[in-house]
Order: C-alpha cells, then sequence, then structure tokens
C-alpha cells in the first residue's frame, strides 16, 4: 500500500446528494492506489460515492510510499490550484495544518460523534488546534508477517514466536531452496522492518526511541541489537532485490518462490487478490516478539480550504461518507485494513481481519498503540528520513555491526531536529 515517504496523499471530492444539500461539484483525487489490492480497495470507494451522485477526477500519482504525490501536491499547492480533498499521512496533515490551508470538519464530527469513536492515537493527527481537518479511512499495522502456509509447513516448524523460531524458520525455507525474506530495497520498505525490529525490542524502548526521540535510546545497546538482527535479515534477501516494488515482493511470497515477507497489512490485499485465504495459501502473524503492541499508519483525506458554497458541500459529504459505518467495513474488507471506527463489527472481515481488529482494540485500551516511524506517524519527516537514510545505509552493507549503526542513528536524529 504505500512507501517511501510518508506524506500519503489521494484527493477525493464529492457531493452528497441529501435534500438539504444541493447537488455538488466533482472531486479529484490524488492517490497512490495502483497495486491490484488497492485498486480493488479505491473501487469500493469510487462506487460509494458515485450511489450518492458524487463524480470523481481520478489522479493517481504512482509510487508506493506517497512520496511522488505528495511531491504532486506540493506543486499543485504552489501553483494556487490545490486539490478539494487529499488523502495524508500523520505529519505531513499536520505540516499542511499548522500553514493554515485546511479546512474544517467539524461540521461533520461534532454531529456524528468521531470523538467517541476514533481512536485518540489517530485524533491527534485527525485535529489540528481542536477542529477536525482530516477523516481517516482505516488503521493499517505495519507489525505483520506473511508466510505462505505452504512453504511453512515444508520446514516442519510451527509459526514463529520470537526471534530464535523466526531465524530457524528462515534457515529451513533457504534449505529448501526458495527465498526466505521477499523484500524490495526501497527505504520505506527497509525501515518498516526496522520497526518491528524496534518494536521488538520492547514497547517502551519503541516510544523512547521513535516517538520521544531519546539520544539514548537512540544510540543504546537496545538499538544496536536491533540493527544486527536487520543485518542477519539481510542476509536471507535474494539478489535483486534493490528498487523492488513491495507488491513484487508480495508476489514472490503468493507464487511460492519465497517464504514470508515482512509488510503492512495492506500485503493482504495481493493475497486476497489472488484467490488465497488466511490459513490456507497464507498465514497472518505478528512479527515475533511484537505481540500485544501495534505500529499504525492510517490513510486519512484531508481538504483544503476552497472557495464556493457547494465545494465546501462536496468536502463535507465526502467527509461523512468516509467515516459511516457501513463504508468503513466494505473498504477495509477489500484493502486489508480495519476501519478507523472503534465501532464497527468485525462481522464481514476475515481471520486476519478479526485479529487485526482484535488487536488494535487492546492496544488502544493498553496503550500500546505506537505511530509507525517507517510510516510518518512516528515523528515529522526530517526525523523519519534521517532514520530511512542510517537503516538503508545498513540493509546496504555500509555498516557491518550494530553499535556503529546506533550511534549513526543518535547523530543523523539530532542533527534532523
Amino acid at each position: 500500500m504505500r512507501k517511501m515517504t510518508k506524506g500519503m496523499v489521494s484527493a477525493l471530492a464529492l457531493t452528497f446528494g441529501l435534500a438539504s444539500m444541493a447537488a455538488a461539484e466533482d472531486v479529484e483525487v490524488l492517490h497512490w492506489w495502483t497495486a491490484g489490492g488497492e485498486a480493488a480497495a479505491l473501487n469500493v470507494l469510487k462506487e460509494d460515492l458515485a450511489k450518492q451522485g458524487i463524480g470523481w477526477v481520478d489522479m493517481p500519482v504512482a509510487g508506493g510510499g506517497g512520496e511522488a504525490a505528495m511531491t504532486a501536491l506540493s506543486a499543485r499547492v504552489t501553483a494556487g490550484d490545490p486539490p478539494t480533498a487529499v488523502q495524508m499521512l500523520g505529519f505531513d496533515i499536520t505540516d499542511w495544518a499548522e500553514q493554515g490551508v485546511l479546512g474544517n470538519l467539524d461540521a461533520v464530527a461534532g454531529p456524528e460523534g468521531w470523538d467517541k469513536v476514533i481512536p485518540a492515537a489517530l485524533q491527534a493527527f485527525s485535529k489540528h488546534d481542536g477542529h477536525w481537518i482530516a477523516a481517516p479511512v482505516n488503521v493499517h499495522s505495519t507489525n505483520w508477517v506473511w508466510i505462505s502456509k505452504a512453504a511453512l509447513d515444508k520446514t516442519g516448524l510451527g509459526e514463529p514466536t520470537n526471534w530464535d523460531e523466526l531465524i530457524a524458520v528462515l534457515d529451513k525455507m533457504k534449505e529448501n531452496g526458495i527465498t526466505p525474506l521477499a523484500h524490495g530495497g526501497q527505504p520505506w520498505q527497509d525501515a518498516t522492518i526496522f520497526d518491528s525490529l524496534v518494536l521488538a525490542q520492547g514497547n517502551d524502548f519503541y516510544k523512547a526511541a521513535f516517538i520521544d526521540l531519546d539520544p539514548e535510546a537512540l544510540g543504546g545497546e537496545k538499538m544496536a541489537a536491533a540493527f544486527d538482527q536487520l543485518i542477519k535479515l539481510r542476509s536471507y534477501v535474494d539478489d535483486n532485490f534493490s528498487g523492488r516494488d513491495w507488491n513484487l515482493a508480495s508476489a514472490m511470497v503468493i507464487n511460492g518462490e519465497a517464504g514470508m515477507q515482512v509488510m503492512g497489512d495492506w500485503a493482504k490485499g495481493e493475497f486476497l487478490k489472488a484467490g488465497q485465504k488466511p490459513g490456507e495459501g497464507f498465514i497472518c502473524i505478528r512479527f515475533p516478539g511484537t505481540q500485544g503492541a501495534v505500529t499504525f499508519n492510517a490513510d486519512q483525506f484531508a481538504m483544503f480550504k476552497v472557495k464556493g458554497e457547494e465545494k465546501v458541500k462536496a468536502q463535507l459529504a465526502m467527509a461523512s461518507a468516509i467515516e459511516s459505518p457501513t463504508f468503513q467495513s466494505a473498504f477495509n474488507v477489500v484493502k486489508g485494513s480495519v476501519p478507523a471506527r472503534t465501532d464497527v463489527p468485525d462481522t464481514d472481515f476475515d481471520d486476519c481481519g478479526k485479529k487485526g481488529i482484535k488487536d488494535l482494540a487492546e492496544a488502544n485500551t493498553n496503550g500500546t498503540l505506537f505511530g509507525s516511524m517507517a510510516h510518518g506517524y512516528g515523528a515529522p519527516a526530517a526525523v523519519k528520513n534521517a532514520t530511512y537514510d542510517v537503516i538503508t545505509a545498513v540493509f546496504n552493507g555500509e555498516y557491518t555491526d550494530g553499535a556503529s549503526a546506533a550511534t549513526a542513528l543518535k547523530d543523523a536524529v539530532a542533527a534532523a531536529q
């Protein structure tokens, strides 16, 4: 689903056909949902809006991490022609809000009670100065592993629950002649793996390092251990990983060329599109050692300030449609993510989806729901990009020991702040 940098952008627009609202205008949708599973989920949104008489002007910008989309958005804003609605992630939303260019969604968020059903960790980005500025469409959790059931069965081992068991499975897969770990060599993908390695060092440690940006945590022994593990995982990746898109890595697992992939739950959409079912064709587990915690990103739709009553009505109508429990269920069943609302039943979700909803609720209650550094919900873009540089350098062999890498990370984050 996303990747490269953080700012996930997707512009939507809408017209609501309520009697109290006159027919509104078409709306533009800037997004990077071009992979098969993502495109299928996007169609759910298009169809949902079409039923309400909402015109859709599609503006796809290829690039899984949303970096290219954010670049396109900046160009549009600079030219004085921003999209009426835009999909964003985390601190990108905050950055635009601080520039005073985003619209206010309180007119629908208040009456519909968004405060009561959207997790506080998301609201931290959906609201600015006490006002709703974005409508979250989903919650993606990033600390997942997607495993070929056939490949795991062939190892004779069970689902790994800790680091040693994970290495044993990977070693056995290697012996069996397949690529143990499917991966694409892009900064955001490298960081996605590392996110889980840091979380596996402990919930408090993840918060200290990647959210509080504590220098001692960033440069300390646990960070060094996480980097050593990243260096180890690099040995299980094939030689052609560089530049590979995430969905092509998913295809390697689906086609039996690879054993597993560490990726956010948007990967599930690729497995489903290929006709596989959880527990039969593939298995979904939390990254070993991170059970009980969730690192997340969330696709959110922010509306830029626009002129014209009808355009404003269209924005508010779209926001209302996005937060509809019926849409939240239908969209996320296809997307692989879970609803951004905590009151949406899991009835229509598969086993992985039900687990995702349960895990999110528990993490939200227990205080173990953390914004993903790799996906722009942990720290501002400058810090995130600084971590990308070090993590990718490690994955590409520029550091041979975790301690040196941890020191480099501490220095890089300090320079970026």
